[in-house]
């Protein structure tokens, strides 16, 4: 998980502009030589289940109406949405209205066989003259299809002031659903604290590629970022400062519920992580009798990890753990809570098993199932509970075994190798920003793989789904969040999303390599890899 022992620190975001290689289109229209052609049908990131092509396509013009029914909320709640991306760049009124009609842009969530077939999340998307239907059992499915209707649109769609069109989407139909259930990227909040907009914004970046889970690291030793009234002193002060020493911040109950809310509104669930018994410098300094010897450490803005560790034996810890997990829960409506687990060297095997042991059923207790890194496989894992693997080419095989072993005994797993996922490590050694521990991981090497063989022995059906971490030992500003994040998030959103049967690097690397005006004109400054086709400026 982390992953230096030794500070790396970035000053300001300069040299990341520099590298980037940042730009924007021009606000004024482009040629009519050069403006875009049509996007092939199912040319988007993820790659969907099936695309054909056929007739002449939809076209958006100033008489389109979003249509939507009566009887189901999300219809209409998927339709507004619709609406606010469009109409800034259309400059078109697009209103959402209710009622039977055979034109304009058509929503529907119906539990016709058809629909039901492509699961929770799967979507129908039909484009021909006249009309543009978008079908789903769910709202969240039409939500999903809505963000390929959007992929196939001009790049320009994207942008906040009014554009010249046409808005064509090419002609044929879509039929998509996602190979996994459980598609998620990780914010690591604690070594350097993001406000609430700056969260929102990636959770906008996440839900354009179907990302459906935000896992968000809430606590380290660097930072404790939620405020629990129980235990106040773990936000004011645990929560004062962070790597480097910067001010630090921590979310309110309100803030960290609108973060859900907004979230829930893009049809992801907030996964948030405790991590214990380790990774709790930022609690120990917080309050004294956490510690075996009672004393309180001083607040800790470096980057070596595995020195800390809650008093395992102290019954005062569990009372703090039950308070920690009642609260956080019931600002969660999603299903599961996070644990950590991870590089609890200071905690002994013996005591690390007796700890997990009393704290998985205080998660149950509350109505919330059991996540952790995948060191939760070295103890005893409840029933339902998910160990999330981290680890990389040199992991031992000792410790792959274990959660293999966990595998074949019931324990579901996601995985997020971090020489494959981790969007926090550098694409090459000259990378201005991000860790190395792992190696290198340029855009090719975090998209060539597949979830389902990854973990030899592990049974395929084992697989939960997969999760792209960006830890932010050396990240400060959202700049610095698009630069690692981007290319590389649409990639394992992929690798979650569409069937293996499409996985082609040399196919995908041009696909990808058509989303950098999207990112252009969404203000996303990304790493122009060497290994992408990107198009010309």
């Amino acid at each position: 998980m982390v992953r230096t022992h030794r500070s790396t620190r970035i000053l300001g975001s300069l040299l990341l502009v520099a590298a980037a290689g940042i730009s924007s289109f021009a606000a004024a229209p482009a040629p009519e030589a050069t403006r875009p052609s049509v996007t092939p049908l199912g040319e988007v990131v993820p790659a969907p289940l099936k695309a054909e092509a056929g007739g002449a396509g939809y076209q958006i013009t100033a008489k389109t109406r979003i249509r939507v029914g009566d009887g189901n909320p999300d219809e209409r709640r998927v339709g507004e949405y619709l609406a606010r991306v469009l109409r800034p760049s259309t400059g078109y009124k697009l209103p959402v209205t209710s009622g039977e009609g055979s034109d304009g842009i058509r929503l529907r969530i119906s539990a016709e066989p058809a629909n039901k077939v492509l699961g929770n999340e799967g979507y129908r998307v039909i484009s021909e003259r006249g009309s543009l239907t978008i079908t789903s059992w769910s709202g969240a499915g039409l939500f999903h299809g809505v963000q390929t209707v959007r992929q196939q649109l001009p790049a320009a769609v994207e942008k906040k002031s009014k554009q010249r069109g046409p808005w064509r989407i090419a002609g044929g139909t879509i039929k998509d659903m996602p190979r996994y259930g459980y598609r998620s990227t990780m914010l690591d909040v604690s070594r350097h604290f993001f406000t609430v907009d700056q969260v929102k914004r990636y959770i906008d970046q996440a839900s354009l590629y179907k990302m459906n889970k935000l896992h968000l690291h809430l606590s380290d030793d660097q930072g404790w970022r939620i405020a629990i009234d129980s235990w106040p002193r773990l936000a004011t002060h645990g929560g004062s400062t962070q790597v480097g020493g910067g001010e630090g911040g921590y979310y309110t109950k309100a803030q960290y519920k609108e973060i859900v809310a907004y979230a829930a509104s893009r049809y992801m669930e907030v996964v948030p992580e405790i991590d214990m018994p380790g990774h709790t410098n930022a609690a120990l300094a917080s309050y004294a009798e956490l510690n075996c010897d009672g004393v309180a450490p001083p607040l800790y803005t470096g980057t070596a990890v595995g020195f800390s560790s809650l008093c395992v034996k102290k019954d005062v810890t569990y009372d703090f753990v039950d308070d920690v997990i009642r609260e956080l829960a019931a600002m969660t409506p999603g299903e599961y809570l996070h644990i950590g687990g991870d590089e609890a060297h200071s905690t002994s095997h013996e005591d690390f098993v007796a700890f997990m042991d009393k704290v998985q059923p205080v998660v149950a207790k509350y109505g919330k199932k059991v996540m952790g890194w995948h060191q939760l496989a070295g103890a005893r894992p409840a029933k339902g509970a998910v160990a999330q693997y981290w680890g990389y080419d040199r992991t031992g095989a000792a410790e792959r075994e274990q959660v293999v072993n966990a595998a074949k005994n019931g324990t579901k797993l996601v995985l997020s190798p971090a020489d494959r996922s981790y969007l926090d490590h550098k694409y090459t050694k000259d990378t201005p920003l991000g860790l190395s521990w792992a190696g290198l991981v340029e855009v090719r090497r975090s998209y060539d793989w597949d979830p389902g063989a990854y973990l030899q022995g592990a049974p395929a059906d084992a697989v939960m789904g997969v999760e792209a971490p960006l830890w932010t030992e050396t990240l400060s500003t959202s700049a610095h969040l698009d630069h690692m994040a981007f290319p590389r998030l649409p990639g394992i959103a992929e690798l979650g999303w569409s069937p293996a049967a499409t996985h082609d690097w040399d196919a995908y690397k041009t696909r990808l390599a058509a989303q950098a005006p999207r990112w252009d004109a969404l203000g996303i400054g990304y790493y122009e890899s060497p290994q992408v086709p990107w198009p010309a400026k």
